[in-house]
Formats: structure tokens, C-alpha cells, sequence
């Protein structure tokens, strides 16, 4: 029962995968004995399935997680915030207010108005409603500084490392603040545009080489070279 690509290899639609005594998992399609790519991503398999994890995959909501989120809407009761998903989610003004929400008394474009980012958490979603926010936790709240970078949502992991190896070093080589969120959008901030440009440029790296091995080494080495470059040099004397 052969299969023709390695696991973690990037494979395309239409590829073929494997032949054999198969299950055909997520983003695969069989055709008689052979199992085929139906999206782009990269090839996981064991003895009994083939699946593809997509590049590109959607973010869907997960109670717990954190997001970075931009408003859309204010209504009477609380906000419509955009979470970089298929789904809109809703951040009820009593999960932003410390205090009971009273409509005639509360203005809440004061708080947080249409444009505004945000970093939340996810406090119920069943894909039959619209997924909730909290903001009423240490480390949440609108975001009043830094900078936004988007990743494709399936490559947060590698960004995050194990056991926290990767962003661990990005905050200590460059200095920044980051907040990554589980939605695929990563807030920079740092003392220096210089150090947030740093960070963006390793995150990129990040992206573009998730399917990599020993990513993490060569992220830190491009970060420490590019901050050699931006070192002053010195003029020299001769004695």
C-alpha cells in the first residue's frame, strides 16, 4: 500500500497521495484504490487514514481561545466584532462593563466604537449561534498601541512553538510585547518601530516556512543578524 509523498510534505489538489486499503481523511478524496489532494496543505497520514491539513484554513471559534478582533457594529446591547472567521461574534456590553449595563445611561461608542481593536476571549460557540466574547479577564481589553499582523490561522502553532520555544525567543530577540491569537492576528508592540518591523519580518519568516524543521534556530539567527545591521558603526583611528 504505497504512499508517495512523506508526512508534513506540502502536496496540491489533484495530487496523488496513496493507494491502497485507505481511508480517505479530511481534504481527500478516493477514486477506486487511489486517495487524492482536494486541497493544498500538508500530508498526514498513519496506517489506516490519509488526510491534508489545509494551508489556508478558515479560523472557527473555540471556547477558551483568545482572539484579536476589529469592531463592526455597535447596537444597544454590545458590539459586533469581526474575529478574522466565517462567524461574526458578539461582545455583550455586560461582558465589557464591570458594573450593570444600564442603555439609557451607557454610551457605547464611548467604550468602544465601530473600527476599534480588540483582544478578547471566546466564551461559547456552537456553530448554530453567533460565537460570544469576554473582555472582562486580566490582559484583555482594547488595544490602544502596537502594530497587527495577520498569519494564516493553521500556522499559529508554529508561531506559538513547543511548549511556547518560538514566541518565547521572538519577545526576548526583539524586545516586543506579543500577543498572539488563536484567530491568526498577532499584535506587535514594541519600543522601537525598528524592533516591531523586526518582529513582523521573523513572523513572516515564520509563516512562509512552518513545513520546516529547525525553523526556530534559523528565525533567531536572521533576527540577530538584522539587528547587527542596524548597530551604529563607529569611525576607527589609526594610532
Amino acid at each position: 500500500m504505497p504512499i508517495f509523498y512523506q508526512n508534513k510534505e506540502i502536496v496540491t489538489p489533484g495530487d496523488l497521495l496513496a493507494e491502497g486499503n485507505y481511508r480517505a481523511g479530511r481534504n481527500t478524496y478516493k477514486v477506486g484504490e487511489k486517495i487524492y489532494a482536494s486541497r493544498p496543505g500538508l500530508l498526514e497520514y498513519n496506517e489506516k487514514e490519509v488526510r491534508v491539513v489545509a494551508l489556508n484554513a478558515f479560523y472557527i471559534p473555540s471556547v477558551g481561545d483568545l482572539v484579536i478582533g476589529k469592531v463592526v457594529e455597535v447596537n444597544v446591547n454590545g458590539w459586533v466584532v469581526d474575529i478574522n472567521s466565517p462567524y461574526l461574534a458578539v461582545l455583550r456590553a455586560s461582558d465589557v462593563l464591570e458594573r450593570s449595563f444600564k442603555p439609557q445611561r451607557d454610551e457605547l461608542t464611548e467604550i468602544l466604537d465601530a473600527g476599534d481593536l480588540l483582544i478578547a476571549k471566546v466564551t461559547s460557540f456552537d456553530r448554530t449561534r453567533a460565537p460570544t466574547l469576554t473582555m472582562r479577564e486580566m490582559g484583555l481589553g482594547k488595544i490602544t498601541r502596537g502594530q497587527i499582523v495577520k498569519v494564516t490561522p493553521t500556522k499559529i502553532p508554529r508561531v506559538i512553538g513547543r511548549k511556547g520555544s518560538m514566541i518565547n525567543m521572538l519577545k526576548k530577540e526583539t524586545g516586543c510585547r506579543i500577543t498572539v491569537g488563536q484567530n491568526g492576528v498577532i499584535l506587535i508592540s514594541g519600543r522601537r518601530l525598528e524592533d516591531e518591523r523586526l518582529a513582523i519580518q521573523a513572523i513572516r519568516k515564520i509563516e512562509h516556512e512552518a513545513h520546516t524543521s529547525g525553523l526556530t534556530d534559523r528565525v533567531a539567527e536572521m533576527i540577530r543578524r538584522e539587528k547587527m545591521k542596524e548597530e551604529p558603526k563607529h569611525d576607527t583611528e589609526s594610532l
